[in-house]
């Protein structure tokens, strides 16, 4: 019986486990900024290698009374993406809403840095940028999808089932390489405390060892 138990406590460990990663797989990342024509904005985003990551985007230009248009005419966005190692694998320049997107071929962070396309060096105006970032599978739009390969609801939803599936085992294979090098990590840093430790005894003996002879040498000194 509570064999069985613990069973049934693994299967609902399990299942509850995986629908987490469900939803962290589906979570987007929406928020908006304001900004100057010259300045920069930049965010990290940690997704698994061989992953697309889309992100939509609005800017609005600011008033003189300090509100914001609906749009900004002429004045577009530039965004760049670093890889885990600092390598540059997209630069380019955007209108002033659109999309853009990128496929990781390696896991870690990437960072994103989003600036204006404007050519002014001195002031400018400012700029809200409305910004959505969407990784792997809630990336789909299943709606469009299921129109364009004809499918029926129950296709679509096995479609996308399919896809969450996907993305949670690129999770977990993300999770488990993060997992082994903090194990690394930690075992290192174990090992190289476990040295000092014994370097620092090795000195506190020698030293103990000095200032008794020194005290011998002294006392036999004077008799």
């Amino acid at each position: 019986y509570q064999r069985r138990v613990h069973g049934n406590r693994s299967v609902w460990y399990s299942m509850a486990r995986l629908l987490l990663l469900a939803v962290l797989a589906a979570t987007a990342s929406a928020l908006y900024f304001d900004i100057k024509e010259t300045e920069t904005r930049c965010f990290i985003e940690e997704v698994p290698d061989e992953t697309i990551v889309v992100g939509k985007y609005r800017t609005q230009a600011q008033n003189a009374d300090g509100s914001y248009a609906e749009t900004s005419p002429g004045t577009g966005i530039h965004v760049e993406i670093a890889d885990p190692h600092d390598n540059l694998i997209m630069s380019k320049d955007y209108e002033a809403q659109g999309r853009f997107s990128f496929i990781s071929h390696q896991a870690g962070e990437h960072v994103i840095c989003i600036h204006t396309n404007s050519t002014r060096w001195f002031g400018g105006r400012n700029l809200r940028v409305h910004l959505d970032i969407k990784v792997g599978e809630g990336t789909n739009d299943y709606e469009v999808i299921s129109k364009k390969e004809q499918l029926s609801t129950i296709e679509t939803r096995l479609y996308q089932l399919l896809a969450q599936t996907k993305q949670i085992l690129n999770e977990q294979a993300y999770q488990r390489s993060r997992e082994a090098t903090f194990r690394d990590i930690s075992e290192s840093t174990s090992q190289r405390v476990l040295w000092w430790s014994v370097a620092q005894a090795l000195v506190l003996v020698l030293t103990g060892w000095w200032q008794v002879q020194h005290l011998k040498g002294f006392f036999e000194a004077k008799k």
